[in-house]
């Protein structure tokens, strides 16, 4: 007897798919999808066409024009990505309810017991591609796996792409996993793949001949044991709501902002969004950190830097943007320790997060008051205000644009927004938010 209780469905290079769906000329060629134009910079997503020679994730705009000079360069488009997502989504729920959305291009779908023979799931898995193909769009290919877990049914997904649609019972196990490499398995990472080595494991049976108490030992927590159950076919509970714990972006620079100046506006700019998505939350910030990365030189990697400044729970620009002052004060006092093997100081990437978030409303955020003075505290309200009603008039113009141009429109240019005077003018293609692996921002997000 069948014992299949998930689907879990993988769009096969869906940023790339995304993009040859949305130009029909596009279809069936070698494209990838990269963050900026440069050159150098790395594909963040590469077409199959692409890959058959030899380009994937992380290979540069230059070495992709090598291997392939026919190929198509595309700029990300993280709000669009997120409108297909929906577009998905709906589809999928015409044919069975989603239990969860891992990423913007995994989820998980729990199967009713007259859906768990393998017959009447791969059946539902077909109609699942069909209606994508040709409700949403012909270049949107997926993989479905199906199995008794979640875990086990986005091994099942990813065993056959793209477009595979496959089945793994509890009797297909352990023999149809058995060839899987331990770095594959999600749950796996570099510092279990570490202590599973130092414990004698170095391969899957290795894996599945544990007990769960041993899993518990070797992951160093409870995660362990419910990655031993997941693996066997035993549903696990998973939080599917976890709290909000900070609030970022990061960016990776181009030439024009390698330098420290030109990296501070590319900052400045980071924050501003972040404090727009906080204020969006109806969260407030209690510290502010920045992450550095030097470009590496011919001698080496380059180096690092990062630091903290905290402060009484906020919304206001004004006092993110007199951290960052701050921050960047104490950036410029080390930097001869930043520089490369050749002795120079380009900036590479750029990270701001907010952090130490409190909910509004929360009795924590009256007590900062307390050891504010209240002329500072009134202030403080006053500017946070401010920031608000600018994003609302920001957010309706972003809107207006919406309605006027459709999927197609071009982004107006910062100057035709509400912002500092160092930001007019700045062309970062798709500076606020973006698609990370485990979160799909909301739409509004990208109306900051």
């Amino acid at each position: 007897m069948s014992d299949l209780k998930y689907l879990f469905i993988d769009f096969n290079a869906y940023f790339a798919g995304v993009e040859q769906n949305d130009d029909p000329a596009a279809r069936g060629r070698p494209l990838i999808v990269v963050p900026l134009k440069s050159e150098h910079t790395m594909a963040i997503a590469a077409s199959y066409e692409a890959r058959q020679f030899g380009i994937n994730r992380g290979t540069s705009v230059r070495e992709a024009r090598q291997l392939c000079p026919d190929v198509i360069i595309r700029h990300a488009r993280h709000d669009r990505y997120v409108q297909v997502h929906k577009l998905l989504k709906e589809e999928v729920e015409r044919h069975l309810p989603i239990t969860k959305v891992y990423s913007i291009d995994e989820w998980a779908c729990r199967l009713a017991p007259s859906e768990a023979s393998r017959t009447s799931a791969l059946a539902i898995g077909q109609k699942v591609q069909r209606g994508i193909l040709e409700n949403v769009g012909p270049s949107l290919r997926s993989s479905i796996g199906f199995a008794p877990s979640r875990l086990l049914a986005k091994l099942a997904a990813e065993s056959h792409k793209p477009d595979g649609l496959t089945a793994l019972e509890s009797s297909d196990l352990p023999h149809r996993l058995e060839d899987i490499r331990l770095s594959k398995i999600p749950g796996i990472g570099p510092g279990v793949l570490k202590r599973l080595e130092k414990a004698g494991v170095t391969d899957f049976m290795g894996v599945w001949n544990l007990q769960p108490k041993q899993a518990r030992k070797i992951w160093g927590s409870e995660q362990g044991e419910r990655f031993w159950y997941s693996l066997h076919g035993y549903e696990v509970y998973e939080d599917d709501q976890p709290e909000k714990s900070m609030i970022g972006h990061s960016r990776v620079l181009g030439g024009e902002h390698e330098t420290i100046g030109g990296a501070k506006v590319v900052a400045t700019a980071l924050l501003m969004k972040a404090a727009s998505r906080l204020r969006h939350y109806k969260r407030f910030a209690g510290a502010l950190t920045i992450n550095i990365r030097m470009r590496s030189g011919r001698n080496g990697p380059g180096g690092r830097w990062g630091s903290t400044r905290r402060f009484p729970l906020s919304q206001d620009t004004y006092g993110f943007l007199k951290a960052i002052d701050n921050l960047w004060q104490s950036l410029e006092t080390q930097l001869d320790d930043l520089r490369d093997g050749n002795g120079g100081t380009r900036f590479g990437n750029v990270s701001v997060f907010l952090h130490d978030l409190a909910l509004a409303g929360d009795p924590k955020i009256m007590q900062g008051d307390l050891f504010a003075e209240q002329q500072v505290s009134e202030r403080q309200q006053t500017r946070e205000k401010l920031w608000t009603a600018l994003d609302k008039m920001n957010a309706d113009l972003e809107n207006r644009m919406a309605k006027l141009g459709g999927e197609a429109r071009t982004r107006p240019p910062s100057g035709r927004y509400v912002t500092l005077a160092s930001q007019m003018g700045l062309d970062l293609n798709y500076l606020g938010a973006k698609i990370a692996f485990s979160r799909v921002p909301e739409e509004s997000e990208f109306l900051f």
